[in-house]
């Protein structure tokens, strides 16, 4: 198994999505703590559904899928945001209109279109195909991200336990919501070529849900929530090679036993 394990570090694409994976997986865990103490987690979701629409339409007219989906997935984030600011609309029910309508529109457009490409990958990723613009891109995007979590840090630790005590000590709360916003969506495309955009919602909430039910500390519950995802992405991606599983599948089930295996330990503490 040890000799298996090494050989498949052997090859360029596994080293790829190796290293992609690592940092996805490192981001989304960040993102995913305060979006689950926040009781957003469905933006994730919401986010993947636009995410798969904005790259059925670079597809179709044959632009690069990663660049074109982010900036339409960013401003998708800050109509949300404006959404949940209308009195009629709110919360699940703004994410729940977009992302249905993103999903059949990307669905629609590459049905009639009779476009060349499997709907699977962008439905369940597909990582191991990742070319080297993608890795290159992916790991900018992740590192950005990481360094701006770290500096706003302070920041959006008060604005997800009380934003409006944040508001009133002088923290710009629309600024670093637009911020985490942004944040959350470039996490969002990124990993969709990981997981997919049914599959990317899991690696940003499993991760925080599972630190949660031992964890009661914000640093703490960031720190191993990093852990635990991780840990989750490597024995995911080793599983589904060894075994010749789907790699995005394999990794949320990682997730789920990883959050079981938590929850039995919070219910014997």
């Amino acid at each position: 198994m040890i000799s298996s394990i090494i050989d498949m570090f052997s090859y360029s694409f596994m080293v790829k999505a190796f290293v992609v994976g690592i940092l996805i997986s490192l981001c989304a865990s960040l993102i995913g703590v305060s979006l689950v103490l926040r009781k957003n987690s469905m933006i994730g979701d919401g986010l993947s559904h636009v995410g798969f629409g904005a790259f059925a339409v670079a597809t179709i007219l044959g632009f690069a899928p990663l660049e074109f989906a982010i900036p339409i997935v960013v401003i998708v984030s800050f109509l949300i945001l404006k959404l949940n600011e209308n009195n009629k609309i709110h919360g699940d029910s703004a994410i729940a209109l977009i992302s249905a309508s993103s999903l059949a529109i990307g669905t629609f457009l590459i049905s009639i279109t009779g476009v060349n490409t499997d709907i699977n990958n962008y439905l369940f990723g597909s990582i191991l195909s990742i070319n080297n613009s993608d890795v290159i891109i992916s790991i900018i995007l992740s590192i950005i991200v990481i360094l701006i979590y770290i500096i706003s840090f302070n920041k959006i630790f008060a604005i997800t336990f009380d934003e409006r005590f944040a508001k009133s000590i002088g923290i710009n709360t629309n600024l670093y919501n637009i911020i985490f916003a942004t944040l959350c969506s470039i996490v969002v495309v990124i990993g969709m070529r990981l997981m997919g955009s049914l599959l990317i919602s899991s690696l940003i909430i499993f991760p925080s849900l599972s630190s949660l039910q031992i964890f009661k500390k914000f640093r703490s519950v960031v720190i191993f929530s990093i852990v635990i995802s991780l840990l989750s992405f490597i024995i995911g991606l080793i599983v589904s090679y060894l075994n010749a599983t789907p790699t995005g599948a394999t990794i949320v089930i990682s997730n789920l036993v990883i959050f079981i295996i938590f929850k039995i330990i919070s219910l014997i503490k």
